[in-house]
């Protein structure tokens, strides 16, 4: 089973910058959309960033102008550049990829088990 391998978190202080990295510990195919999505404590887990095989992307309105996803394809990796950290951006940081399995005709998810993001005031 391929697992999504994630790294680059840690402890910053506010207005610092982290970036995030993320690629599968194997082969992987047909990738419809990669992102990633963050959850606090005592929060839902909730989008942060995606990014479509066509390159279009998407934020959280909250990180909009502050965080920068970008991807390489021949590595499948996708980044996560984050600038100007708030205390409020503190969060387990989970990476997605989403595939398109041909043999069940549907997508399937692929998760990252997390790396903590620390903002200090």
């Amino acid at each position: 089973q391929v697992q999504l391998v994630e790294s680059g978190g840690g402890l910053v202080q506010a207005g610092g910058s982290l970036r995030l990295s993320c690629a599968p510990s194997g082969s992987m195919f047909n990738i419809n959309a990669m992102g990633w999505y963050r959850q606090a404590p005592g929060n839902q887990r909730e989008l942060v960033a995606t990014i479509s095989r066509g390159g279009i992307t998407d934020y959280a309105g909250s990180v909009k102008g502050r965080f920068t996803i970008s991807r390489d394809s021949a590595r499948n990796t996708v980044y996560l550049r984050m600038n100007s950290l708030k205390p409020e951006d503190t969060a387990v940081y989970f990476c997605n990829i989403r595939v398109w399995r041909m043999r069940d005709r549907d997508e399937y998810d692929y998760w990252g088990q997390g790396t903590q993001v620390t903002v200090s005031s």
